[in-house]
């Protein structure tokens, strides 16, 4: 099995926030991978620093948004107008593994570069974005023609007749039926899930070799919402796209994700993949999110909750984050902030729980049994 190529490496990736009542710490300390053609989900609570990553490594921070330390490094193919024009005329827009030349592979440190750079070469043309609602990243006053074809004429200044039919075809891709004329319609007058169809035909415009979809399925029905997720699937599969999900519902998590990134109060503390995550959990904040999500063999009238409220990120954190939550903190906890465990070689916790002379701690007995259950089911 050949290894696939890592696009974007994040490192001890440190983001805060200037306000009125002081300094939010809301990104602390992140490492993130993602290779070529991989899905990977990013889950936990609001305010957990998921969406404050994925617009860092977008260069779209609000203004008093701050990186004080770590690197965002994004590995892409830079081909010429030329290349650009032989690749998609030759292979109708699905580029195969290895078609680029040595010289046109290049990595770039995101935090680095100027705004002027990332807004003509990274952000819609290589990384581009999906956002839960659709009505906020349309343009209510323009056609839905003008505004497939905006990122075209932008980043590959092509004639407007080749960019019409550009994206004629990507609404087709998307599914909407009746392109043409959908063309000429305005936002309000399509339903959400068309709308959302519409914004991932968007994001696709440029060919990105990225697609961050933000809770992409939020604001639709559950039906439109399995819709939506086959559709990106399809077109990863299709384009060979890497995908990053930020979601607190681990019910997306487990249909589309190959790894999976339990984030709490700005750090990842649970890594792996999507069955090590599923059926071998091993933080306590992750049995938490687990024994929290509905099933038909629940017993009760309740589902479970875990206790307490995230910190306050205003604050200094001393130790673990999550301690004061925890019913099974030990003494080290309050001080020492746990470091990365290695479980297996995909899998690594951020738990003293974890470390080889820590007590053994079992799961809740109804979480192990429904996870018992569910590894049966999936024959895992």
């Amino acid at each position: 099995m050949t290894k696939k190529k890592k696009i974007l490496k994040i490192r001890d990736l440190d983001i805060s926030f200037k306000t009125d009542n002081g300094e939010v710490k809301a990104v602390r300390g992140v490492d993130l991978d993602l290779h070529e053609g991989e899905t990977i989900a990013i889950v936990g609570e609001s305010g957990s620093g998921k969406s404050v990553t994925t617009k860092a490594v977008m260069g779209i921070l609000a203004s008093n948004g701050v990186i004080n330390k770590g690197s965002i490094e994004f590995t892409y193919t830079d081909l010429s107008k030329e290349r650009i024009a032989e690749v998609t005329q030759k292979y109708d827009g699905v580029i195969p593994e290895g078609y680029a030349k040595e010289e046109e592979i290049k990595t770039v440190d995101i935090t680095q570069q100027s705004k002027k750079f990332i807004q003509s070469e990274i952000r819609g043309r290589r990384i581009a974005m999906v956002f839960q609602d659709p009505m906020t990243s349309l343009d209510p006053t323009m056609t839905i023609g003008k505004q497939v074809m905006e990122a075209m004429l932008f980043h590959y200044k092509i004639p407007k007749k080749e960019a019409y039919a550009r994206a004629v075809q990507l609404l087709e891709l998307v599914g909407i039926t009746d392109a043409e004329k959908r063309m000429k319609n305005y936002p309000h007058q399509l339903s959400g899930g068309m709308r959302q169809r519409i914004v991932i035909a968007i994001a696709l415009s440029c060919d990105p070799e990225i697609l961050i979809c933000d809770e992409p399925t939020t604001a639709l029905d559950v039906t439109i919402q399995a819709k939506i997720l086959e559709l990106i699937k399809d077109i990863q599969k299709k384009k060979n796209l890497s995908v990053i999900y930020i979601t607190h519902d681990l019910g997306v998590v487990a249909k589309v994700a190959d790894f999976v990134n339990v984030m709490y109060a700005g750090r990842i503390i649970e890594k792996g993949s999507v069955n090590e995550i599923f059926y071998g959990p091993r933080h306590p904040y992750t049995w938490g999110l687990l024994a929290s999500l509905p099933d038909v063999d629940t017993a009760g009238d309740e589902l479970y909750t875990i206790p307490g409220t995230p910190p306050n990120l205003l604050k200094e954190i001393k130790g673990d984050a999550f301690a004061p939550r925890n019913p099974f903190a030990l003494k080290i906890d309050e001080k020492i902030a746990p470091p990365m465990f290695e479980i297996t070689p995909t899998h690594h916790v951020a738990s003293w729980l974890a470390a080889p002379n820590a007590p053994k701690v079992e799961m809740p007995q109804d979480l192990k049994a429904r996870i018992e259950k569910n590894r049966k089911e999936a024959n895992w």
